[in-house]
């Protein structure tokens, strides 16, 4: 399996390195033939290539297995006419990347910020919405008829809606058989009902799983109130960001979160959080939110080629990292404990290894 490796900005290279130090203990536990490609990203990229995205990155992307992407700073990137491409949205749309998978779950020994522990996981639909970098076929979904006036559109299709919700509900059957689709058809009346149409015809197509809908104002309270009551969340583009960046803070920090970029083709493993450049360099940034995306990615390419060995390597990376977390002296200092980035990937590793 060749792995496409984009350190990103801030502290994405580091993260990346212990990112890959845990993969590396997985592919000698496992023998997975694992096999890394570090290529440019960013504003590394930008300095030496003069765009965040060289086309030999994205070459090398489309024809790896998987990829696995650090955090970027694309705020601080130049126009996009001047080379500042926003990296993760122009993968998610030019390898159709239609599906955004957040796991939000309470870990034992680590407090959590909701009244009720959760263990969810949010299906965000990752390729149109109200993202106006994905709404049109030339140009950008945002304009202004005159300096006081701004416009944006929004897009959902059937298309679209109808494979998130396909594959929400091939992840509720894997799990506890609920999904909870999550809109505002009160308000946008016409975008929303036709999500709504595809999500419930897919709802009709898998009786064996319980259905049911909130809007997006009560989903976020909920999330705070009782958010054991979840299973699978399924939602369009802005609000699956929004909900999954509060459901894994809530669930005891954004930093535990881990997600991946699906599509038909193509996987991408991305942290949920961001580039923190006030840390960069000092060693200190906590990799788990990598380190599970990365493990996602290994099951997702296991399920997709047959090899239980990826999915058993999944498995035992989530396992050990719950196993280092939950003694407060080997978590790293965001959570209470003393250890920096590598020692923290290296006590993963040698738990894995030696479980």
């Amino acid at each position: 399996m060749k792995l496409a490796v984009l350190p990103g900005d801030g502290i994405g290279p580091e993260i990346t390195d212990a990112t890959l130090r845990v993969l590396d203990a997985a592919d000698r536990k496992f023998s997975l033939g694992l096999r890394t490609e570090r290529h440019p990203v960013g504003l590394a990229a930008y300095e030496k290539h003069g765009t965040t995205f060289p086309e030999a990155t994205r070459t090398a992307c489309r024809s790896a297995d998987g990829i696995v992407l650090g955090p970027l700073s694309q705020v601080d990137y130049a126009p996009r006419e001047k080379g500042g491409i926003n990296v993760s949205a122009e993968m998610r749309s030019g390898l159709d990347l239609y599906a955004n998978i957040r796991p939000a779950r309470s870990r034992d020994g680590l407090q959590h910020w909701g009244r009720t522990p959760m263990d969810l996981v949010i299906v965000r639909e990752n390729t149109e919405g109200f993202y106006a970098d994905r709404s049109m076929h030339l140009g950008i979904g945002e304009f202004m008829p005159t300096p006081d006036l701004a416009l944006s559109v929004r897009k959902i299709t059937a298309q679209g809606s109808r494979r998130i919700a396909e594959a929400a509900f091939r992840m509720a059957a894997e799990r506890r058989r609920k999904v909870t689709a999550v809109h505002k058809i009160n308000v946008l009346k016409v975008t929303e009902a036709l999500f709504l149409r595809e999500v419930r015809e897919v709802a009709k197509q898998h009786p064996e799983v319980k259905y049911e809908e909130q809007l997006v104002d009560s989903m976020a309270a909920l999330l705070v109130r009782d958010a054991a009551r979840f299973d699978v969340v399924v939602t369009t583009n802005m609000y699956g960001d929004i909900l999954s960046d509060e459901a894994t803070e809530l669930s005891g920090s954004l930093g535990l979160g881990g997600a991946i970029n699906a599509g038909d083709r193509y996987c991408m493993a991305q942290a949920q959080h961001g580039s923190a450049p006030d840390i960069a360099g000092k060693g200190i940034a906590n990799p788990t939110s990598l380190v599970l995306s990365a493990a996602m990615l290994l099951d997702w390419l296991g399920a997709r080629h047959g090899k239980d060995a990826l999915v058993k390597a999944a498995r035992a990376i989530d396992a050990a990292v719950d196993r280092v977390l939950a003694s407060p002296k080997s978590r790293t200092r965001d959570l209470g404990g003393a250890l920096g980035t590598a020692d923290f990937a290296g006590a993963i590793a040698k738990e894995l290894l030696s479980s």
